[in-house]
């Protein structure tokens, strides 16, 4: 079972350590995360004006809700302040920013009663992030932007961390969803086709953990623990901010939660930036994690949004 910590006064070789065996960590609310929840919630409370983000998928057909969510969160990953914010953040919760190095923030939603659950709003099944070639090293940071409750948050399944789950993630490659599948989210309103790696066969939900953060406070978790979106049984659209960090020198030591069940190709390791420098990870590190796959693919190692 994992240990849930709060307000941990461990170092941060320890947490990530602590991580990398399948502990929770929480971290209460700092100046960078307060921000960047601020940052969401001015954002959000301009876009859907004159209605209040979380009650406007019961005033608004669900193709303009979708299309106001298009247009938001593309808007919310590329602000300037999140690139000041972030490592911001990795400062004030005991990191090292010159050895972090971390992706761009997502803006997420959930929605109640089935209201919006694929493409730009997808309700995530049980799954574990390194189903979609994480590296075993990511940690991901979540907190929501405004309160939440039990029933639209996060559950995790804590069993499958240390027991292999069958599942379909050998026929996932991150640059062939690059290519073909993740710019698609906004047309996908009512179904998503897009392949994605999912368990086969039955998967044991309980024991679970929801663990309820204060707004703008982390949660702290490592890729490979199995979780799933709560199934939103609230009347209110749920917000919330990740993204996932890696440690340099753990990836350079092969530090990293063990791979129970991970099969799928690529890497997502050109994805992050340093906190210090905003450059990529030196190309033999990447190397040191890729595939043969990187030269099929060569033109979408890493994702270019659409153009409009």
């Amino acid at each position: 079972m994992a240990n849930v910590q709060v307000d941990s006064h461990m170092t941060d070789d320890e947490r990530r350590a602590a991580l990398y065996r399948g502990d929770l960590f929480v971290v209460l609310a700092t100046p960078g995360s307060a921000g960047l929840a601020e940052l969401a919630r001015t954002m959000l409370e301009e876009a859907f004006a004159p209605h209040d983000p979380r009650q406007a998928q019961h005033e608004l057909p669900v193709d303009d809700f979708a299309a106001i969510l298009s247009e938001l969160k593309p808007r919310f990953i590329h602000h300037p302040r999140c690139k000041e914010l972030i490592p911001q953040l990795m400062e004030e919760a005991g990191c090292d920013p010159g050895q972090i190095y971390y992706d761009v923030p997502r803006l997420r939603s959930a929605t109640a009663d089935d209201y919006l659950t694929t493409g730009i709003a997808y309700a995530f099944h049980p799954h574990r992030d390194t189903w979609y070639s994480a590296p075993m090293a990511q940690l991901n940071w979540w907190f929501p932007v405004y309160p939440i409750e039990p029933d639209n948050g996060l559950a995790f399944h804590p069993r499958y961390f240390d027991e292999p789950l069958a599942n379909s993630s050998e026929t996932y490659n991150y640059y062939r969803w690059n290519a073909v599948s993740r710019g698609a989210a906004a047309t996908m309103v009512g179904k998503d086709t897009r392949e994605q790696p999912k368990p086969i066969g039955d998967v044991e939900l309980d024991p679970q953990i929801r663990v309820i953060t204060p707004v703008g406070s982390p949660l702290v978790f490592s890729a490979a623990h199995l979780h799933s979106s709560v199934p939103n049984t609230t009347r209110v659209t749920r917000y919330s901010i990740d993204f996932r960090t890696v440690h340099r020198g753990d990836l350079e030591a092969g530090l990293a939660a063990a791979n129970m069940d991970s099969a799928c190709t690529g890497t997502t390791l050109r994805d992050y930036r340093s906190c210090v420098t905003g450059e990529q990870l030196p190309a033999d590190l990447i190397a040191a994690y890729d595939d043969e796959s990187a030269e099929e693919f060569a033109d979408t190692l890493e994702y270019a949004p659409p153009t409009r």
